[in-house]
């Protein structure tokens, strides 16, 4: 049957087709992403002791490391005057900010699939400073925290590391989830036990969170979880195999709310996703990663304050290590598609091993 489901974070639909599962694939082929890599790369401009590309040289960090993109996105004020729009369809509005770049550990040919759960704290702990930080800054409204692994993600360099970047504009994602927040919360939702926000105000991911576990879990979507934390492929997918991350105990605006058990919580349930991504096809999993939570032009006493902290992973394997999902055509011109039912995607996820494919390879493990 084909279904059409809807993302109420966004208020898109994606076309379900799960027929076309079995369709020949005659099209591009990737090359998976090399496990034979060093620990150290000379070359590399994130290696500790090298050189970048600006000509600036890293420390010899033993642990994680952070300093602004030499080539950064976007530029420090102060904002310049906007400039006067020749027409109302062809305006524009100035932004500042900073882009950041954290390297999660020294060792070249690692992932947050290879890291041990205290090394995945300690980005943790970086991704809070750094958003307390750069949120504090006047002007910026928004801190967006995201990783890109693979080549064909996009991403420039092998070694582990991910981006922050602070903008005075909320980008338009996270800016179209806290209105469908927003609006969800003035609705009339009857008790359902969920965790509730702001003046006992409904959260639509609380809500959905609650409902998920719920369900019924062998034919469900929940991937794994444990006493903070759920990962499941959602509702709406569009990737095959996405991950939405979320807390479901209690209402958590954001990164820097989150006590100690559930900071080593998270660190433990990104380590088990990262591990059955990478299990899946037994390949180094390309994705995705983004954390969306409050923007920083609002307070924690802000009756308006109704993000729920929650991370997006969005992969783009689809039958193998070598065939990805393309959104092109259809997808670009009209709406999402998938062919893999989400409850199929989070079973195969939930059948992989929380032992990752490569550690019969002693050569490969983190001392």
């Amino acid at each position: 049957m084909v279904l059409e489901s809807v993302n109420p974070l966004t208020n898109e639909y994606i076309l379900v087709s799960p027929h076309r599962t079995k369709r020949p694939w005659l099209g591009q082929i990737e090359s998976p992403q090399s496990i034979d890599i060093p620990d150290y790369d000379p070359a590399c401009y994130l290696c500790p002791g090298n050189s970048r590309s600006g000509g600036q040289k890293n420390p010899d960090y033993e642990h994680t490391y952070i300093f602004v993109n030499d080539f950064a996105a976007v530029l420090p004020g102060p904002i310049p005057a906007p400039p006067v729009a020749p027409h109302p369809l062809l305006s524009a509005v100035p932004v500042q900010g900073t882009c950041d770049v954290l390297i999660f550990h020294p060792k070249h040919n690692l992932t947050l699939a290879r890291l041990q759960s205290a090394d995945i704290e300690r980005i943790i702990t970086e991704w809070i400073q750094i958003y307390q930080l750069r949120g504090s800054q006047e002007g910026i409204k928004y801190v967006q925290i995201f990783e890109n692994k693979g080549a064909i993600m996009g991403c420039s360099n092998p070694h582990p590391h991910g981006q922050v970047w602070s903008l005075s504009e909320i980008p338009t994602l996270p800016a179209m989830e806290l209105s469908s927040l927003r609006r969800y919360s003035l609705s009339e939702v009857p008790t359902s036990g969920a965790p509730r926000g702001p003046k006992g105000r409904p959260c639509l991911l609380c809500e959905y969170a609650n409902a998920e576990i719920a369900s019924s879990a062998e034919n469900g979507r929940i991937v794994v979880m444990d006493d903070h934390w759920v990962a499941l492929v959602p509702w709406w997918a569009t990737w095959p195999f996405e991950i939405l991350l979320l807390p479901y105990r209690r209402h958590i605006p954001s990164i820097a709310e989150l006590r100690d058990e559930e900071q080593a919580s998270l660190a433990a349930i990104m380590s088990k996703v990262t591990i059955r991504y990478d299990n899946l096809f037994s390949c180094s999993f390309a994705y995705s990663m983004g954390i969306h939570q409050r923007p920083m032009s609002v307070s924690r006493a802000d009756d308006d304050d109704l993000a729920h902290l929650h991370l997006h992973f969005a992969p783009p394997l689809l039958r193998s290590a070598s065939i990805k999902k393309f959104l092109v055509g259809f997808e670009l011109m009209a709406e999402a598609q998938r062919d893999l039912t989400p409850e199929n995607a989070a079973a195969r996820l939930r059948a992989c091993s929380e032992k990752h494919y490569l550690d019969n390879d002693y050569s490969l493990r983190v001392d």
